[in-house]
């Protein structure tokens, strides 16, 4: 898959294409419904399928300071896209400029003048242009004039819910990661670099690798859970079974909040210090509690570890 910053990295002989556009955070399965769409319409005619998003988020642009959490970064955006067959990621740095655009600007600059489309798939809901003026509805008249067709995706979801990123990022604060990995079709996962934190796990017998997650992460609420670590990132990536706890360790008077892995039966002398590495979520075990002494927070590790490894026994990669 070819990957593009901005739509002057396009090859000059860069010819008809098959584009959708979202910001796609998370990539959940509605997402995959849509850019699976415009794949097959793309190999239907021939042409290459181009998915077009957008760096920063457009809400931290047009209201600085409201940055939505984000689900997955740049680089596992980029992945998980590949992995649906895409043949271009086309990031489109977000500026006050752009969304200033007007949707017939947008359309004439980046739809016909750069990408020449001869498709675009996208979702009902989507909005595009200066305030969000334009819909679906205009982007086929501006299809009709450029000679490009619009195909509008329903929304997907479940019998009583309907999947978008909001809502993957509501069952991720609130803990419940089954539900936001039945929306996404996989565990949700936090990246980021281990660091070194306090080393308190290691005088009590349970080492721990102290993740500190990329900016803007959507990172579960405070408890322990069961899950995977992933190391290192990308293809043929280890997923290492490890016990989770977010929050402040209260038990030591603790006040920064961290995201903290155990992972089961490591090999002697594992060093995750300085690597990238994914947290993944599997299931919820508890909330966050302070122990009256260290024997009972250990006595309690125990419990979290072994449940841990009952539960991942049921959960295959997914």
């Amino acid at each position: 898959m070819q990957r593009w910053r901005g739509l002057d990295s396009a090859p000059a002989s860069f010819g008809r294409c098959v584009v959708t556009i979202g910001q796609f955070d998370g990539v959940h399965r509605g997402h995959q419904a849509t850019i699976g769409r415009a794949v097959e319409k793309a190999r239907e005619a021939g042409l290459p399928s181009v998915v077009l998003t957008f760096d920063p988020h457009p809400s931290e642009v047009v209201r600085p300071g409201s940055h939505p959490p984000v689900l997955s970064g740049n680089r596992y955006k980029a992945e998980l896209v590949e992995a649906l067959g895409v043949d271009v990621l086309c990031v489109l740095p977000f500026t006050v400029d752009l969304s200033r655009t007007s949707p017939d600007g947008f359309v004439h600059s980046v739809l016909v003048e750069h990408l020449h489309a001869a498709a675009v798939v996208v979702g009902e809901n989507f909005r595009y242009g200066h305030r969000a003026a334009g819909d679906v509805a205009s982007l086929a008249e501006a299809g009709r004039r450029f000679g490009f067709s619009v195909e509008a995706m329903s929304l997907q979801g479940s019998a009583d819910t309907t999947w978008s990123s909001t809502y993957v990022r509501s069952c991720v604060t609130a803990g419940d990661v089954e539900a936001a990995a039945a929306a996404l079709g996989r565990e949700h996962r936090v990246e980021g670099v281990v660091v070194r934190g306090d080393r308190r796990g290691r005088e009590i017998g349970y080492p721990t690798a102290n993740v500190e997650p990329l900016p803007w992460s959507a990172v579960p609420a405070d408890g322990v859970y069961a899950g995977r670590v992933v190391r290192p990132l990308g293809p043929g990536a280890e997923h290492l079974p490890a016990a989770i706890s977010i929050g402040t360790n209260p038990t030591f008077a603790g006040r920064e909040r961290r995201v903290e892995a155990f992972v089961l039966d490591a090999a002697e002398g594992l060093d995750l210090y300085g690597e990238h590495v994914g947290v993944a979520f599997t299931a919820r075990l508890r909330d966050t509690e302070r122990f009256a002494s260290v024997e009972e927070l250990v006595a309690q590790m125990d419990r979290d570890v072994e449940r841990t490894r009952e539960l991942l026994v049921g959960h295959p990669l997914g």
